[in-house]
């Protein structure tokens, strides 16, 4: 737990530092800049807030993508999530916003839609996605960054775009978005469930009957055969530095910014640790296939000064994975895989293709890069390639995969430059 006085006092010594350093004779510069401006809390003013399904709104700064069905849901990092009717990629239909503050992950199981709420976990029935209902909400069952148990009180940070002018080269004030958290939702499952599908950079998922929930240092496991009714089971530990989770058959791959841990979750209830590969530290997304795990490093703010690159991990041994090959790249953030193609969001540098059916020769076998598309992550849905980033959310048709065509776009109501 943080004391959030020293924590707030900590954040004016920072600001009053800043605005006395020593002034000089500089041409004066306006900048636009996204910031995390500090503010408190507290739970049960939270929890008695009524949820009122609202008018769809306009994209602002899109964080996690989510598909279910003929529906894609859109993440407004701590503020809700967007509801489009995507039975015509071409042409979505922003139909509705969902208003939850401190929402950051989602994942859909059965039409119930399990969204984060600063510590609660909320589930919304959508089955009538006019009507969309809270039908529960299981309190205390994340771990928030900085909270107090006995008095509910948070501190959490607003996303704000500022504009300010400077003679002294700060680029402004409050705490820059952090790309590690600015990011996205649950990936898809083979079992009979029927669950929705997501991108790389998920922090919830769902496999047999279960919501795997990661947040920085522990796996949180929820029972959902009762779709809802989740029952959280257990907590996991995992050690510092965890970002993303991906099932794949009866596993779960968890990558963090030292390495990709390997769960057996063949007793859903209670997955076991079967491996850490570990690497350099930086921020580290992860896809599977039945022979390799494909991971991206990159370096960047919270991302330490890793290395920018792919890496190819043998693991047909689970608890020996072996590095196959690293391949350099600028700095790439979530990837996705649909069969031998390999699609790979370079952050504001654009978006890659590759075929990956030879493991040892992919830096020769690159399709196609689009440096205008600025990405983040990517869903491989069944009708198209969705693809968000800084600017919005892109659809592709991908039946050619090393010819990409656009589809449709949703832009974000005031672009800025973030990475």
């Amino acid at each position: 737990m943080k004391n959030l006085n020293s924590v707030f006092a900590s954040i004016l010594i920072l600001i009053s530092a800043i605005s006395f350093s020593s002034c000089q004779d500089e041409v004066t510069t306006t900048y636009t800049y996204r910031a995390m401006m500090p503010v408190y809390l507290q739970m049960s003013d939270v929890r008695a807030r009524t949820i009122t399904i609202e008018p769809a709104h306009e994209l602002e700064n899109p964080g996690k993508i989510y598909l279910y069905g003929n529906y894609l849901l859109i993440n407004e990092p701590q503020e809700g999530i967007h509801i489009l009717d995507n039975t015509n990629p071409a042409s979505p239909v922003n139909l509705n916003f969902i208003p939850i503050k401190g929402n950051v992950d989602l994942a859909v199981n059965n039409n119930m839609l399990y969204a984060d709420n600063y510590v609660d976990l909320l589930v919304f029935d959508i089955s009538n996605i006019r009507s969309i209902k809270l039908v529960e909400r299981v309190k205390d069952v994340f771990n928030h960054l900085y909270t107090t148990s006995d008095t509910g009180v948070i501190l959490t940070f607003k996303d704000t775009v500022l504009t300010s002018e400077s003679d002294h080269g700060f680029m402004g004030r409050g705490f820059f978005l952090s790309d590690s958290r600015a990011s996205f939702a649950s990936n898809f499952s083979g079992a009979a469930q029927s669950y929705g599908q997501g991108g790389s950079m998920a922090r919830f998922t769902l496999m047999s009957g279960h919501l795997y929930a990661v947040d920085d240092y522990s796996l949180r496991v929820f029972d959902v055969k009762n779709p809802a009714k989740p029952m959280h089971i257990r907590n996991i530990n995992l050690g510092w530095g965890i970002e993303t989770i991906f099932p794949f058959q009866e596993n779960l791959f968890i990558g963090s910014n030292s390495g990709m841990h390997i769960y057996d979750a063949k007793t859903p209830s209670n997955p076991q640790k079967m491996s850490v590969f570990e690497h350099v530290r930086a921020c580290d997304p992860v896809v599977v296939n039945e022979k390799f795990a494909f991971v991206t490093l990159r370096n960047g703010r919270n991302c330490f000064n890793g290395v920018n690159e792919l890496q190819v991990v043998d693991i047909a041994n689970l608890r020996q994975p072996k590095l196959v090959k690293a391949y350099p790249m600028l700095n790439p953030h979530g990837l996705a895989l649909a069969g031998d193609f390999l699609y790979v969001a370079e952050g504001k540098h654009g978006l890659k293709s590759f075929n990956v059916a030879n493991v040892m020769g992919i830096d020769q076998n690159q399709l196609e890069f689009l440096q205008s598309m600025k990405s983040v992550d990517i869903i491989p849905g069944p009708k198209s390639l969705i693809v968000i980033g800084p600017d919005g959310v892109c659809q592709f048709d991908y039946n050619t995969p090393s010819k990409l065509k656009k589809l449709s776009c949703i832009n974000v109501k005031n672009p800025v430059n973030v990475q």
